[in-house]
């Protein structure tokens, strides 16, 4: 089970993370902020003070078609903000 999915890169996390050292994640809804904060300590090698979760629910949609009326859903997904101690920084961006 992998915890971390994907890193949030938007304009909003990046002015978050260049001014309060805050970055975002969508992460597996299963897993707790002890497993997404050790996640995190290990993919990057900083250290995290603090962990913040929201849970999304899927949006229902319904159209009508020729065949009638069909329904739709988007999948749900969890996100994760991570504060990390002052000093360290994740870098998305290098080409290692």
């Amino acid at each position: 089970m992998s915890v971390l999915i994907k890193p949030i890169i938007t304009e909003k996390m990046t002015a978050d993370s260049e001014l309060f050292n805050r970055y975002g994640f969508y992460v597996n809804p299963t897993a707790n902020k002890l497993q997404i904060k050790d996640a995190v300590e290990a993919t990057y090698g900083v250290s995290v003070k603090k962990v913040r979760t929201m849970n999304y629910g899927p949006n229902r949609k319904s159209r009508y078609a020729k065949t009638g009326i069909q329904h739709g859903k988007t999948n749900s997904l969890k996100k994760a903000i991570v504060d990390v101690v002052e000093g360290d920084i994740i870098d998305f961006y290098s080409n290692l």
